[in-house]
């Protein structure tokens, strides 16, 4: 019985001794692997996440808009950097380039020479000659022309190029059908003297086949369009004059206080008038002198002097205008330059 209960003892001694042997045996296994420098994640290498093991987990995939929206952050970082590395532009240096350069423009120019001319480039114009003082420009010149040429001699001055829609029966001259400009050809039957003009062409022209030649001398100056450098077409209205009810008239400068003075010149679908007006002044200051009136209140002495369909005038006043005593309209392309 003895050796019974020895031999049972004994049994259950060696079982205990296994039991707590096994994980003894795990944890040294572990300290070995953490003593080698292995860190918990490889030590777990081989658990499973999902339907695969945690070891083999795929790295983090960008969508396509978290992709574009990086590649848009790099872009406007470097465009960021860009503009602090270009070097600034000097608002105030721009600003005196583009006075000092309208400053040149209009400074006086005198050119003289002697030309021969060439066959007129202008549609409706092949069997005409034409000499080219100053070729088409889209700055307005201003200036006067003596010349002497070998014959008899039409002044011309181009007015553009017109918008469409504006060449309506006044006289115009074009190469290709496209640009088209308004012509102020003036014919003074004579084969010298001295012209004052203004537009965007000036040039000598007669309608023979043979060329002719001409000496001369032209100071002008450029201008850009501003409130002092006028160019357009016009087509006339009704006169709102009382007493003008059946006559047109095209404004181009309308009644002011302050004075008017400049240049004009001008091509019409028909002769006109040239109209300029002084005032405003009473009734009683006109007296028995021709006058204006819209609204028998506000009157302006009249000034008006007839003219050809074309033309080039200097003038002065408080109002500018063309006209003509027919109920029909008429259309003008003119070029102006203000002194004052």
């Amino acid at each position: 019985m003895t050796k019974t209960i020895l031999l049972a003892i004994f049994t259950v001694s060696v079982l205990l001794t296994g039991t707590i042997a096994g994980p003894l045996g795990l944890i040294e296994s572990a300290d070995a692997l953490k003593s080698k420098g292995n860190s918990a994640s490889k030590i777990n290498s081989n658990k499973v996440c999902g339907d695969r093991l945690c070891s083999e987990m795929p790295k983090e995939v960008k969508s396509e808009a978290k992709k574009k929206e990086e590649i848009k952050t790099e872009k406007k970082t470097e465009s960021t950097e860009k503009a602090k590395q270009a070097p600034k532009k000097d608002a105030k240096a721009e600003t005196m380039e583009k006075a000092k350069e309208t400053s040149a423009l209009k400074v006086p120019k005198t050119i003289t020479g002697v030309m021969t001319s060439v066959q007129d480039p202008g549609q409706g114009h092949e069997n005409h000659q034409l000499a080219i003082i100053l070729p088409p420009s889209e700055n307005t010149y201003r200036g006067h022309i003596t010349y002497s040429a070998s014959e008899n001699v039409q002044l011309v001055a181009l007015h553009g190029p017109l918008k469409a829609g504006m060449a309506k029966n006044q006289p115009i001259w074009t190469m290709d059908g496209k640009a088209k400009f308004g012509l102020t050809l003036v014919d003074r039957e004579t084969s010298s003297g001295v012209w004052q003009f203004t537009g965007n062409a000036i040039a000598l022209h007669t309608k023979n086949t043979e060329p002719f030649t001409v000496s001369y001398s032209v100071t002008y100056t450029e201008n850009p369009v501003s409130e002092k450098v006028i160019k357009g077409t016009l087509t006339s209205k009704q006169d709102p004059g009382i007493g003008h009810e059946t006559h047109q008239l095209a404004v181009i400068l309308g009644p002011s206080g302050k004075t008017y003075s400049g240049h004009l010149t001008y091509d019409a679908s028909e002769p006109v008038q040239i109209v300029t007006l002084i005032g405003p002044m009473s009734k009683g200051e006109i007296s028995t002198m021709p006058y204006w009136t819209p609204d028998g209140e506000t009157y302006y002495g009249l000034v008006l002097i007839p003219s050809k369909a074309a033309g080039s005038t200097m003038f002065s006043g408080n109002a500018l205008s063309l006209h003509t005593m027919n109920e029909t309209p008429f259309t003008v392309s003119y070029s102006l330059v203000l002194t004052k």
